[in-house]
């Protein structure tokens, strides 16, 4: 399966802005909605996006509630809005 990562990462910061500041939401979630039954296929890019969040600042990854960074973590991890980002057009 081959989503472009503009579209990926469109939807995983729609995503994690309708949950809201307080919320955040799983990878997979992400996945799910774009990759259908063959959403597995979409984890490692979506890691790599979240990555390039993660290190712009626009969002945070945590793995039991502690920030992480998503291509080292081993595990599950989330995704949500940065509280300290800066206001961005993305």
């Amino acid at each position: 399966m081959t989503i472009d990562r503009s579209t990926l990462r469109q939807h995983l910061l729609e995503k994690v802005r309708a949950r809201g500041a307080e919320k955040s939401i799983c990878p997979s979630e992400v996945a799910r909605d774009l990759g259908g039954v063959e959403w597995r296929s979409l984890m490692d890019t979506i890691r790599s996006i979240g990555a390039e969040l993660v290190d712009s600042g626009e969002i945070l990854a945590l793995q039991r509630g502690q920030p992480v960074h998503p291509l080292s973590a081993k595990g599950p991890i989330r995704f949500k809005l940065n509280p300290n980002r800066k206001a961005t057009e993305n």
